[in-house]
């Protein structure tokens, strides 16, 4: 058995890790931390877990932590979870961190994006940037896995396939993505307020939203070149979901089937991308793991469709995937 502690246990994402690996034969859950006074109980926090795990959120330095765990996902906000997940890597523990701190190779870029410097600029070259569907051989070695935002996990599977097989032109693609409330976290925010988001759509960061850099960066590893995405997020009134419709150039003459078969070919063997014939809706991903892809050609140019749930293959589905593979499991183990 594999002992797993959790940092910062009280949001959306972390309450969805503990629900899958509470269903993972291999997996004893050890530590849950928070720093909230009192050390509640889990069901206090996540009423959804009662009755379903009985433990207490305690208060834990990383050392203390180090020494009860195996591994440790980081559910942490960027900045604080370098700072946590350091001396972790240091006691030789194997680390999944859900922020941005180990996903941007380059700690000047994370400057300029996320307006800090770098907590941990030592460790960036080792971390593995966990999006299995395309750097799955590369985690097993890892002990530290970036794992992706949930803008950039819906973008890069739409545009890798035709990156990757020079079907479109680097420089004409956009990403028009719409997002569920819980992408916002779970602290309160007016933009999320109940009476702020209801009944109306919003685009925000225009130009400057965070997971530009990210999408950029590994879409250019794919590419082979470099690639600049127009990454325009929209806030829409639902629980949860992404649908990202990207639009490119081609590069060449080409048919809407055989935009479809390159997905296929790509994504063979890949157990939680579907590649479908219909549109997608969030709905057809909701809870789940799973990612719905297809592509049109419109007008000349090709508009690719994805659908993810934004908490779980956009965050703790595919930290579960990542861990299933550091440790030689099925990477459908618990889902």
């Amino acid at each position: 058995m594999i002992r797993v502690g959790i940092l910062g246990a009280t949001g959306y994402t972390a309450l969805e890790l503990i629900k899958i690996l509470l269903r993972h034969p291999e997996v004893e859950l050890a530590v849950l931390t928070s720093r909230q006074e009192g050390n509640p109980h889990v069901a206090a926090v996540h009423p959804q877990l009662a009755g379903r795990l009985n433990m207490q959120l305690e208060d834990l330095t990383p050392p203390q932590v180090a020494a009860r765990c195996d591994c440790v996902f980081s559910c942490l906000p960027h900045g604080a979870s370098a700072t946590a997940v350091a001396p972790l890597l240091e006691a030789h523990r194997r680390v999944i961190d859900f922020s941005a701190d180990y996903r941007l190779s380059d700690p000047d870029v994370y400057a300029e994006w996320y307006g800090q410097k770098h907590a941990d600029p030592q460790h960036l070259p080792e971390a593995v940037y966990g999006l299995p569907e395309l750097f799955g051989e590369r985690i097993p070695e890892t002990r530290l896995i970036a794992n992706p935002g949930c803008y950039p996990t819906s973008a890069i599977l739409a545009l890798a396939p035709f990156l990757h097989g020079d079907w479109i032109d680097p420089g004409s693609i956009v990403v028009d993505a719409k997002s569920g409330v819980s992408g916002a976290g779970r602290t309160p925010k007016l933009m999320t307020h109940y009476p702020e988001c209801n009944e109306s759509v919003v685009a925000y960061n225009v130009g400057r939203h965070r997971h530009t850099p990210e999408i950029d960066q590994v879409l250019s590893t794919v590419a082979r070149q470099a690639v600049q995405v127009l990454f325009t997020p929209h806030l829409i009134p639902m629980d949860r979901g992404i649908l990202s419709t990207v639009y490119a150039q081609p590069l060449r003459e080409v048919r809407e089937d055989t935009l479809l078969a390159t997905l296929r070919e790509f994504y063979a063997g890949k157990p939680f991308v579907r590649v479908v014939e219909h549109l997608p809706a969030t709905k057809d991903v909701y809870g789940s793991n799973f990612c719905d892809i297809t592509v049109r050609l419109v007008r000349g140019r090709v508009v690719v469709f994805c659908c993810i749930d934004n908490l779980v293959k956009g965050a703790s589905g595919a930290a579960v995937q990542n861990f299933n593979l550091m440790y030689g499991f099925p990477e459908t183990m618990a889902f």
